[in-house]
């Protein structure tokens, strides 16, 4: 029998998708869902949270006018089907990869992306902004917020929440509920959500009812109203303690979130509000693969994998097949070490247990391992707590979410000196992510900070060594930073003790012309551009910076008063960097030496120039081992 052709090609718009038959709703659900199977499978991306999201997408584009209605969907780790059905099906191939769609909602990219996002919690603050900006210009378009339940573990969204129900807006709060965001959810949040889930007879009945009453011929609307308010004063006896309410929103709920007729029918009786309305949506992350329905969590964020076969990983390993280890599997091993010689030590993470390689830690010592959720703020804060206590927290997070926690780094560890041990896993460039996920800001942020110290290690023996020296050592705030790569085989510089201030020597001649300082996520390019040169008949020695903060200034001067050429080499923006600061410092000590920094350019996050491997990104920016190598022969030729 002839298959019925293919819709999702012919969706060139949402308006396309007004102009389709309930059936073919259901038809184009299946047809979207096996897109983003085969598109994530070969370019890698957040697969389950986007299946899980299909049918409520349709329905909200069935229903609303985007771009003219703005929706904005938290975190954008549910927004495939969004660009499925908003004009990026052609394009849809290049999803993650250089030079194709971002993966995450992205303004520049279509105006059907109301607002960029790519860290959790923040789409109903914009939500709430785009459409009061909307009132004052005398728009009466909607504003959507489509928010997870676990972006909802986070402080800005009951921020958010607190200020809609001040302003009295119409604002649309969809609360995505798979009861699994990253790591799975904790605290009363949890609970709470679960609890009004055991309402659905009344919401079963509210919607029936309602349809019923409109139906009534001459004074259904009329009898609708009284109904309506006659129905909130019921919930203010029976259901007080509904938070949203409270707040001062409607409460809708909960929604089938896969049944595409009554998640229309909903949506459209909310347009009819003049109020703040949450819409509560039950949806089942990896909804249509078998594996991620069965392992939500696995298949969150993914590389490229067989769709017949799945990612073929029961367990989070220490190593890969081939011996090499990442840097976050590196630091799960030494957490677990210390953690079995210090009884001091805990572990804080903020939803991202798994991620971070602290699953084993949890498994070891559960009563030492604490989840925050989605609320890096509070994670820093609370590691403080425990800190001024006496223990020794190490706080594992992606560099690019301690950004969400510069104060309570600043205010709660740093002014007060307690030793905190910051893991910033994923610092400098991350591949396919985008300029959201970017871990390169760290350095410029945090070596203002008083009393912070901030270590590059080169490899997983240094990251050791380091540690060590942090609990032992040290008795204030400490960051370790590293990044999602593989650890390079040791050598020799890599095993010599810990001096505060101080890095290491590598290659190449103590005295001379060129000297490459360099932090340590990038020992594989600066090894690289050193042999470059090298076949150029350019020596150049190497160091290994260690510490970005604090410096032994006279030790770092006299080593620059060496050479002729010093090049400052960062895996992190260039203002406010390292390098400023060692230029800086040669300046003021009269160093006879030229300098000339190498880092990141506030221009990367122009057009898609952050999309790619991280290999891909070094070399955009200029450092890869031949981007270092030409700028270092290019400087040789102008002095």
């Amino acid at each position: 029998m002839q298959q019925p052709e293919l819709l999702l090609p012919k969706i060139k718009s949402p308006q396309d998708l007004k102009k389709l038959k309930l059936y073919e709703l259901n038809r184009l659900a299946r047809e979207i869902r096996e897109r983003i199977v085969s598109a994530v499978s070969s370019n890698g991306g957040h697969l389950a949270s986007n299946l899980g999201a299909v049918e409520l997408t349709i329905a909200l584009h069935r229903v609303f006018n985007s771009p003219q209605d703005k929706i904005v969907w938290d975190v954008g780790h549910q927004c495939y089907a969004h660009k499925l059905l908003t004009g990026r099906f052609d394009e849809f191939s290049s999803l993650r990869k250089y030079g194709g769609l971002a993966g995450f909602p992205k303004s520049s990219e279509s105006p059907h992306d109301a607002f960029n996002t790519g860290h959790a919690s923040t789409s109903i603050s914009a939500a709430l902004g785009l459409l009061a900006a909307e009132r004052i210009l005398g728009g009466n378009g909607y504003a959507i917020a489509v928010i997870g339940d676990g972006a909802l573990t986070g402080g800005l969204a009951y921020e958010a929440l607190s200020h809609a129900g001040h302003l009295k807006l119409p604002l649309i709060v969809v609360l995505n509920d798979n009861k699994m965001s990253i790591s799975r959810n904790v605290g009363g949040l949890s609970k709470y959500l679960s609890r009004l889930s055991m309402k659905a007879k009344y919401q079963t009945f509210r919607r029936h009812f309602d349809a019923m009453v409109k139906k009534i011929p001459f004074v259904g609307e009329m009898f609708f109203d009284l109904v309506v308010r006659l129905k909130r004063a019921v919930k203010a006896v029976f259901y007080i303690d509904n938070f949203f309410v409270d707040l001062g929103f409607e409460y809708v709920g909960p929604i089938g979130g896969h049944n595409i007729r009554a998640l229309t029918s909903v949506l459209e009786d909310v347009q009819r509000l003049n109020r703040p309305v949450v819409i509560h949506v039950i949806t089942q992350k990896g909804k249509g693969y078998g594996y991620a329905e069965d392992e939500p969590d696995s298949y969150h964020g993914v590389s490229s994998f067989s769709v017949d076969d799945g990612i073929n990983s029961d367990k989070p390993s220490t190593e890969n097949s081939d011996g090499k280890k990442t840097f976050t599997q590196a630091f799960s091993g030494i957490i677990l070490e210390t953690a079995r010689r210090d009884k001091r030590i805990t572990a804080v993470t903020a939803a991202m247990q798994t991620g971070t390689g602290l699953t084993h830690f949890k498994t070891a010592f559960p009563d030492r391992f604490f989840d925050t959720g989605i609320a890096e703020e509070h994670a820093v804060t609370f590691a403080s707590g425990l800190a001024a206590r006496g223990l020794r927290p190490v706080v594992a997070i992606y560099s690019t979410f301690i950004q969400r926690s510069v104060d309570q780094v600043i205010h709660d560890s740093a002014l007060q000196n307690l030793p905190v041990i910051f893991a910033l896993d994923r610092a400098g460039f991350v591949g396919a992510d985008g300029e959201t996920h970017q871990g390169l800001f760290d350095i410029s942020l945090f070596r203002s900070s008083p009393n912070m110290t901030i270590l590059a290690p080169a490899s997983e023996n240094e990251m050791r060594l380091m540690m060590n020296w942090a609990l032992s050592k040290n008795e204030g705030p400490v960051i370790i930073r590293y990044p999602k790569a593989y650890c390079p085989a040791e050598c020799p510089a890599f095993s010599q003790l810990v001096e505060k201030g101080r890095g290491v020597f590598l290659s190449g001649q103590r005295k001379g012309r060129i000297c490459l300082l360099f932090t340590g996520s990038l020992y594989k390019e600066a090894l690289s551009a050193e042999e470059i040169l090298k076949q150029r008949e350019i020596s150049a020695g190497l160091y290994n910076l260690r510490f970005l903060k604090p410096v032994d200034e006279d030790y770092i001067a006299s080593l620059l008063n060496e050479y002729e050429l010093a090049v400052f080499i960062e895996e992190g923006i260039k203002e406010g960097g390292f390098g400023e600061y060692l230029t800086s410092l040669a300046r003021l000590r009269n160093c006879k030496c030229k300098t000339a920094i190498l880092a990141v350019g506030s221009d990367f996050c122009d057009g898609n120039r952050a999309l790619g491997t991280r290999e891909e990104l070094l070399a955009e920016n200029g450092l890869d081992g031949k981007g270092i190598a030409e700028k270092i022969a290019q400087l040789c030729h102008d002095f």
